[in-house]
């Protein structure tokens, strides 16, 4: 297992992962997000989504590779040609392909005894700068959550904090639009680390898919590592001042925190 998360920020979703699968007797690195682009010629790429997945690797690889054939159908038929992103409507069409696919392959794996453990989501933004995020279950279907409740949690990490640290924060994509979400993806993944050991610490690998205003284009790139340094040092001290704070509320008590925290 592992732990994926994916928020949507503005106009468009940040998709963060750790990096350790898990097996009965072994841990190992291993990529849980995909971005998802095409060359249009001259250097110049047209960014389509990130996937994301956890669970049984080999079922996160097929899954990976099934949601780029089906970006790559749409790309040979229509984006290299009018040199753009898919409309809301089309990457509609998009996930329900996808999903087709998907429910078609998992109902074959358990006809001959196979139980599909394998979550995964999809990632885009359409030319109209819509971001859209998706969650495919299990039996394959997919379920939109970039409106409600605008963010997604795959993996075992799920359990042992994730959503926890997200429901403790009160995160809503409507009022957090000021956060840097990548420091929140980041913080969250390095403290289920800490208690979950089939989690690892956060390393970098972190892809934000976002209209540009400027460009009137998607643009897609990878966390730097100037800012995966800058990460660490911030959620190490934002640590320390969540224990400052609760030794504080407990010496002084929350009326006092509040008023001063108001000023």
């Amino acid at each position: 297992m592992t732990l994926v998360i994916a928020l949507v920020w503005g106009q468009g979703v940040l998709v963060s992962a750790d990096s350790r699968a898990s097996t009965p007797l072994v841990f190992h690195e291993e990529r849980n997000i995909k971005p998802i682009y095409f060359t249009l010629g001259n250097e110049e790429n047209l960014y389509l989504a990130v996937a994301g997945g956890a669970g049984d690797a080999t079922l996160v690889k097929q899954g990976f590779d099934l949601m780029e054939s089906v970006f790559k159908s749409w790309f040979d038929s229509v984006g290299l040609r009018e040199r753009r992103n898919p409309s809301v409507n089309e990457l509609k069409e998009i996930v329900s392909s996808i999903e087709s696919r998907f429910v078609s392959r998992y109902r074959n794996l358990r006809d001959v005894g196979i139980e599909p453990n394998v979550r995964l989501l999809l990632a885009s933004v359409s030319q109209e700068g819509k971001p859209l995020l998706y969650v495919f279950d299990e039996r394959g279907l997919a379920e939109p959550v970039h409106d409600n409740p605008g963010y997604a949690l795959l993996g075992k990490g799920v359990i042992t904090g994730g959503l926890l640290l997200l429901r403790l924060l009160d995160y809503r994509p409507g009022e957090a639009w000021e956060w840097d979400l990548g420091l929140l993806s980041a913080f969250i993944i390095d403290m289920v680390s800490e208690i979950d050991p089939t989690v690892s610490p956060f390393l970098g690998e972190s892809y934000y898919i976002r209209y540009d205003e400027e460009s009137k284009r998607v643009i897609l790139g990878p966390l730097k590592e100037e800012a995966y340094k800058e990460f660490k040092e911030r959620i190490r001290r934002r640590k320390n001042l969540f224990k400052l704070l609760w030794d504080t509320l407990e010496r002084v008590g929350e009326e006092k925190v509040e008023s001063k925290l108001k000023e």
